[in-house]
């Protein structure tokens, strides 16, 4: 009987270690902000919502999709950059925010594993995600 308990806890602990490494891909990741912040445009506005974003800047959904163009096409730091300023954002629903950290998340990890590897654009990327952090 013991010996089936050590077995099922093996086997439990086995289960929780392969269910945290599971790899998120960063587009994905982006491309559900992107839908999350669309949300955001088409939800018609409260009367006294609090501050609204600059009229003058791109909509949300707009900036994350050069956040993904920006990372397709190698630009590791315009992403990085864009996704900073989209975070500091004060208007933003609970789903919304938890979408983009993840993306943020998702793409960071990404990064990092690429500056290990030497990756100059991912280093430059991760110096200055580091000054965008730093200068809060």
């Amino acid at each position: 009987m013991k010996e089936i308990f050590i077995h099922i806890s093996s086997l439990m602990a086995i289960v929780v270690a392969l269910s945290a490494c599971r790899k998120q891909d960063p587009v994905v990741e982006l491309e559900k902000a992107a839908v999350a912040m669309e949300k955001m445009e088409t939800a018609p506005a409260a009367p006294d919502a609090g501050p609204r974003p600059d009229p003058a800047s791109p909509p949300p959904a707009k900036q994350v999709q050069q956040a993904i163009a920006d990372y397709k096409a190698g630009n590791m730091e315009d992403a990085v950059t864009r996704l900073q300023l989209l975070r500091s954002m004060p208007v933003m629903s609970p789903q919304q925010r938890m979408a983009l950290q993840d993306s943020v998340a998702a793409v960071m990890t990404e990064i990092y594993v690429l500056a290990e590897k030497g990756d100059p654009r991912a280093i430059a990327a991760v110096a200055q995600y580091q000054r965008m952090q730093n200068t809060r």
